[in-house]
């Protein structure tokens, strides 16, 4: 179970960073944008609400780590590290990038606040994209383990 587990987690971040990192990857183009270049751009991401479903098994099959990791600590942690990464990049979501979706009709509406909410989605985005990073590089320590060899008495 543990490993079956740890290969959906593994897989699942590794799906989940792809986005993440293009959204930070490209934030420094998209930033320059002028206003209705931007919301032209944005709506590139339509239909990437899909990724909600990835994001879910992510945290079940991270969950499902922590709970099969028996005596393996190191594993144990690596994988409690990733699922506080996971949730604070769905608090980052949830309190910025959302509402600027929302306030935005998913880029369709133009408010005069566009900017502060443009700043507020990319820069969120960015947060994710580097807890998604760490997540995925604390379950693959993980899931290296302690290959240190063992001295037998």
């Amino acid at each position: 179970m543990r490993r079956v587990a740890l290969f959906f987690a593994l897989m699942t971040t590794a799906v989940a960073l792809g986005p993440a990192l293009a959204h930070l990857l490209e934030m420094p183009n998209k930033l320059a944008l002028p206003r209705n270049a931007y919301f032209v751009v944005q709506q590139i991401y339509a239909g990437w609400s899909l990724l909600g479903v990835v994001l879910f098994v992510q945290l079940v099959s991270i969950a499902t780590v922590i709970a099969s990791a028996g005596r393996d600590r190191r594993l144990r942690i690596c994988a409690v590290v990733a699922l506080l990464c996971l949730v604070g990049a769905q608090a980052l979501f949830w309190t910025f990038t959302y509402p600027a979706n929302a306030a935005t009709a998913n880029w369709k509406v133009q408010p005069d606040n566009w900017e502060m909410l443009r700043l507020h989605w990319e820069y969120s985005h960015a947060g994710g994209a580097v807890l998604q990073l760490v997540a995925m590089t604390s379950l693959i320590v993980g899931a290296l383990g302690d290959n240190r060899p063992r001295l037998s008495r």
